[in-house]
């Protein structure tokens, strides 16, 4: 098992998002963009794969312990902070479903009804077609030589 791998367990475990792991990241003043960080996330035979270096995963540990614990003049109930990751994940699945109560379920019309308008033809057939655009010569009549000398 590989510093990847720990770090794709401990993500999943913990329920963080990329946002969350670059502010856990601050914490212990390590700057890591999230494209860095979906980097170590791939597949390994993805082309973007990339290896998470020790350093990266021990920054990782000691922001987490500093977000989970807090610090010594403010410390916090780590299972408090795990619970608030869980809740603010089950939000979106519940406001889901809401979403989905509301809706107004579809009932397709048997009614032959015809559209309120329709696409009139152009008035004369040239006008559709597509007019070539000008190109403009920015260099003409250059000759290059290519740093060879001129032939007599």
């Amino acid at each position: 098992m590989n510093n990847n791998d720990i770090f794709k367990k401990l993500r999943v475990a913990l329920q963080l998002r990329d946002d969350q792991i670059v502010e856990i990241m601050q914490l212990v003043d390590f700057r890591i963009s999230k494209a860095e960080l979906g980097a170590f996330f791939r597949n390994e035979d993805h082309p973007n794969f990339m290896e998470c270096g020790d350093q990266v995963l021990r920054n990782f540990l000691n922001g987490l312990v500093i977000h989970l614990r807090g610090t010594k003049e403010n410390p916090k109930n780590p299972m408090e902070v795990i619970k608030s990751h869980k809740a603010d994940g089950g939000d979106k699945i519940e406001n889901r479903e809401k979403k989905q109560e509301d809706r107004k379920p579809f009932v397709k019309s048997n009614t032959n009804q015809k559209p309120a308008f329709k696409k009139k033809p152009a008035s004369n057939p040239k006008s559709r077609e597509k007019k070539p655009e000008k190109k403009i010569e920015i260099v003409e009549k250059v000759k290059f030589n290519n740093g060879k000398p001129k032939k007599k």
